[in-house]
């Protein structure tokens, strides 16, 4: 298991301690560094949106999420891997993370990387719309 790491929150700009990311295989792909993520309090999330359209396309681009406490209260992350490359961003709020994650999915669905809403197509994926449905979890309960 990998060692905490500390990072800065993306909506309070808090310092805090959270779990490590499972970094990139150098010798495997996607789904290497999906089955890498048991045990170690991320997880892969399929789908987004009320619907549950794709979200990332897998094994290329894959989102994972987390959620942690510390001292101050409960504390978010989610990551993407792309093509190998991973990123994790963490938050106070469980809000913040999946308009976050919302923000991202609604660029890869504009820009025709992952298959999402036919109602964007069409759409500038930079600029982020509030849509009916879009912009929350497809399991309801997801990171409380």
């Amino acid at each position: 298991m990998q060692k905490p790491t500390q990072t800065t929150t993306k909506d309070s700009r808090e310092t805090v301690t959270v779990p490590a990311i499972v970094e990139r295989d150098m010798y495997g792909e996607g789904y290497d560094w999906m089955e890498s993520l048991a045990g170690t309090g991320w997880y892969e999330v399929p789908g987004w949106g009320r619907d549950g359209w794709d979200l990332g396309s897998w094994p290329y681009i894959i989102f994972a999420a987390a959620k942690t406490t510390d001292e101050t209260g409960k504390l978010f992350g989610y990551t993407t891997y792309v093509e190998g490359d991973v990123t994790a961003r963490w938050y106070r709020s469980c809000e913040a993370r999946n308009l976050a994650i919302s923000k991202e999915a609604f660029w890869y669905w504009a820009s025709g990387q992952s298959d999402g809403p036919e109602a964007l197509e069409g759409m500038n994926p930079q600029e982020f719309k509030q849509i009916d449905g879009l912009c929350e979890p497809y399991i309801p309960n997801f990171g409380n």
